[in-house]
C-alpha cells in the first residue's frame, strides 16, 4: 500500500511504531509536526511511523527514530513497551501500534530532524508533555501515556 492510501476492509490493519526516546537526564525528545501535514498540523509528538511490508516493528521503529531525529537507538537500553490498536469501522483506517521507549545519552546537537516532517523538537518533562495533552496538541498521549512510567 501506498502511504496514507490504504483502504482497509474491516478486520484488516496497518501496523505502526512509536519511539519514545528518554535522554539519561528524564526529559522526552518530542517533536512538533509540520504546518503542511494534513491531520493535526503544529501538534507535538514522539517519533513513529508505518511499517513497511516484510519490516517488523522493531525495525521500523529504528528506521523511524534515525528518519526523524537522526538519532540511531539500535544500543539504546529499553525496548519494546506495549501495543494498542483502533478499529474505525468503514473509514478504511484500522490499526495496531507498537509502542517503544528507549533511554539514550545524547547531546542535543546530535538531533537532526527530518523538516518535511517537523517544525521543531524539544525536550520535556512527562509533566510538560501532559500539559501539552491537556491543551489538546499532543498525538496518542491517552493511548501511550503507560509507556512514559
Amino acid at each position: 500500500m501506498k502511504k496514507n492510501d490504504w483502504i482497509l476492509k474491516d478486520g484488516e490493519y496497518h501496523l505502526s511504531v512509536l519511539g519514545i526516546i528518554q535522554h539519561v537526564n528524564g526529559k522526552y525528545l518530542i517533536t512538533q509536526r509540520v504546518m503542511t501535514k494534513a491531520w493535526a498540523p503544529g501538534w507535538w509528538e514522539v517519533p513513529g511511523g508505518a511499517c513497511m511490508a516484510g519490516e517488523s516493528s522493531e525495525e521500523a521503529v529504528l528506521r523511524e527514530v534515525k528518519e526523524e531525529t537522526g538519532l540511531d537507538v539500535s544500543m539504546a537500553s529499553g525496548g519494546f513497551k506495549m501495543s494498542y490498536h483502533r478499529e474505525n469501522p468503514g473509514q478504511g483506517d484500522n490499526y495496531f501500534v507498537d509502542v517503544y521507549k528507549f533511554i539514550l545519552d545524547f547531546n542535543e546537537n546530535d538531533v537532526q530532524i527530518q523538516t518535511e516532517e517537523a517544525l521543531s523538537y524539544r525536550l520535556a518533562t512527562k509533566e510538560e508533555i501532559e500539559e501539552l495533552d491537556r491543551q489538546g496538541i499532543f498525538l496518542h498521549y491517552q493511548s501511550i501515556k503507560e509507556a512514559f512510567e
